[in-house]
């Protein structure tokens, strides 16, 4: 058969179905080539489901969100990249999916009732179109008739009807009556064609998903409407510092990588359904293009009967062809956008991975770092105190060594924490100079205790043991601590004060009151002075009455004096001074009562009382002894205190 004999209206389907839409549907095109000798039969309904329609649609709008909004900011330097990408792809995805459902929409409202009867409401907005065409044009020549009416021939036939006025009046009012009904018919048009599909069906279902993302489906966001908003930019990693910020960062690569995961499971599901939805439609393409081959390679008609249905038939294939690659060729190219999209999100994926690895790394080295300076300072101390127990014998300076041992490992203890867990110092310091100014003022009587400490243990300070009278209040010093010292309080006066069992607690800030004088004997002065005091008669021996006092308070002395030599010596190492050493010194006056013989001594604070009776038992066993001397002495001699605190 020669080429010019072949039907002619094969010749357009060939190059049309050739140049435009064999590349959109050259994978039909494999299945319908063995089957072109059969002969042609009637085309089967398109299997098209509503609902698996607005589903898909629900999921393309859900997995944009996803892939857009939901992915927290990781920090990652391509990620404004791989987030525009996921954007645009995102976007894209959703128009075509929406210009598949529209397609498919119009397939389903074709094939209602048979194949072509339009739906009600198709038919409802087809008589509004009808009846505002109808009016329009009734409107338009009622108009010409006005415009008519001022040329010549026009007020000539008006004056043959009847008066001029009369006609312009009743064109004027057929006029009013066509403009009213034809806006109140616009009117009803609009309202039709802005929420007839909200009433129900595939496309009122269709509408509202596409009021629920206008961003995505217009140009631009029109008044009202809010555009897509963008997670907030965070810093770059490399500008993190400090175990807290890093640590944080950290945690929201792993959550960005966990939602990227997420949102390539369903980039694929989602391809899984676009793919279910086109494979009915593009089976029934396939049939159409098989059914129009066959039909071109049939021999040419005979008559015209025939060629008019050939016509026909190539017209409703032509139809359907357009109506079936209006809703196939989106999805085609809504699954490849998906894998476009897919490799995108893989590929912001392993940038967070690589990223979150290193800032684990980071995270374990300096978690590492800060617990090898713990146990540095942690071993330091040890050793220190290991040092204080075995080189520093005396309790006093053990106790202080301590003090500061502990200040500072805590204020070690301190730098480091905030060194390896804060990254922004400036705000720290700002941060702390309030705190500062808060604490100062709050805590001012416990900073001015604190800073009394170190005055107190100084090298004139108060130590454990210490006989120290504070606002009136003598004791003996029991314990110091960081902001308080504890008495042993005492009653009585001067050396012959007593226990009373209570404890006294002052604040050493007490050191700082000028109210409140604190009295404190120095290191190595730990004795008071005593007198002997006798009467003499006027004509006896004073001088040896002198002597043999003296030479009595000597001999008990002797018993004490190397103690007392010993804090003469560490008095005068203190105070770098040459100090005289305490020792007994008699001496003759004259007294109101008359003539008195006193002998000064020092006494140990602690056995002040023991040698009291031990002084007295030896006078007595001298004046038992020694007739003479107890005929010297007027009475009986007293001890008394050489003074009084």
């Amino acid at each position: 058969m020669h080429a010019e004999q072949v039907n002619p209206l094969a010749r357009p389907l060939r190059s049309w179905s050739g140049t435009l839409l064999a590349w959109v549907v050259a994978p039909c095109l494999m299945g319908a080539a063995a089957l072109c000798a059969q002969a042609p039969q009637a085309l089967p309904p398109v299997r098209v489901d509503g609902a698996a329609v607005l589903r898909h649609l629900t999921l393309a709008i859900g997995w944009y969100g996803h892939s857009t909004t939901d992915i927290p900011a990781a920090g990652v330097f391509s990620e404004a990249v791989y987030r525009d990408n996921a954007q645009a792809l995102g976007a894209q995805v959703v128009q075509l999916a929406f210009q598949s459902a529209k397609a498919e929409a119009a397939l389903i409202a074709e094939q209602k009732g048979g194949g072509i009867l339009p739906s009600a409401d198709t038919a409802q907005r087809q008589n509004l179109a009808t009846l505002q065409a109808t009016a329009a044009a009734r409107v338009q020549q009622l108009q010409a008739q006005l415009a008519g009416l001022d040329t010549p021939s026009g007020r000539a036939q008006a004056g043959r009807q009847g008066s001029l006025a009369a006609s312009r009046e009743d064109l004027q009012g057929q006029l009013e009556l066509q403009q009213a009904m034809l806006d109140a018919i616009q009117k009803m048009a609009e309202f039709e064609a802005s929420n007839s599909e909200i009433a129900g069906g595939l496309e009122g279902g269709i509408y509202q998903l596409a009021r629920s993302i206008p961003e995505v489906l217009r140009a631009a966001p029109g008044p009202g409407q809010a555009a897509v908003a963008a997670p907030p930019a965070k810093a770059p990693l490399a500008s993190s510092g400090g175990l807290i910020s890093e640590s944080m960062t950290l945690y929201d690569c792993m959550s960005a990588e966990h939602q990227i995961t997420g949102v390539i499971k369903e980039t694929r599901s989602l391809g899984e359904v676009a793919n279910r939805l086109r494979t009915p439609l593009r089976d029934a393409l396939r049939a159409t293009i098989q059914q129009s081959q066959q039909l071109a390679d049939q021999p040419p008609a005979k008559d015209s009967r025939q060629l008019q249905g050939d016509r026909q038939t190539f017209q409703e294939l032509t139809g359907r062809f357009k109506l079936l690659s209006a809703a196939v060729l989106p999805l085609s190219q809504e699954m490849i956008v998906l894998g476009e999209s897919g490799t995108n999100a893989g590929e912001w994926r392993a940038a967070i991975a690589s990223a979150s690895l290193h800032v684990l790394r980071s995270v374990v080295v300096r978690a590492l770092g800060i617990a090898v300076a713990l146990a540095l300072i942690l071993v330091l101390s040890e050793v220190w105190r290991r040092i204080t127990f075995g080189f520093v014998s005396e309790p006093r300076r053990r106790r202080q060594f301590l003090v500061l041992r502990r200040v500072a490992v805590g204020f070690l203890i301190v730098i480091v924490l905030t060194l390896g867990f804060v990254s922004e110092f400036s705000s720290l310091v700002t941060f702390a100079g309030f705190i500062t100014a808060g604490i100062a003022v709050g805590l001012q009587a416990v900073l001015l205790s604190v800073a009394a400490y170190f005055f107190i243990i100084g090298r004139y300070g108060i130590r454990v043991g210490d006989r120290i009278s504070i606002a009136g209040i003598t004791g003996d010093v029991v314990d110091i601590g960081l902001v308080r010292l504890y008495l042993m309080e005492l009653a009585g006066t001067g050396v012959d004060a007593y226990a009373t069992g209570r404890i006294v607690v002052f604040s050493n800030a007490v050191l700082f009151q000028a109210s409140t004088p604190l009295y404190k004997q120095i290191p190595g002065t730990e004795y008071a002075w005593r007198e002997l005091v006798a009467g003499l008669a006027r004509d006896g021996n004073h001088q040896a009455a002198q002597e043999k006092l003296a030479a009595c308070v000597e001999a008990v002395f002797e018993g004490y004096r190397e103690r007392l030599q010993w804090q003469h010596v560490d008095i005068e190492r203190r105070i770098d001074a040459q100090v005289g050493a305490p020792h007994p010194v008699s001496r003759l006056q004259f007294t109101a009562a008359g003539l008195e013989l006193l002998v000064r001594y020092p006494v140990e604070l602690r056995k002040a009382q023991d040698t009291d009776a031990e002084m007295t038992r030896a006078v007595l066993g001298l004046m038992e002894t020694d007739p003479v001397l107890k005929a010297e002495l007027i009475g009986f001699p007293c001890i008394r205190a050489a003074a009084k605190g």
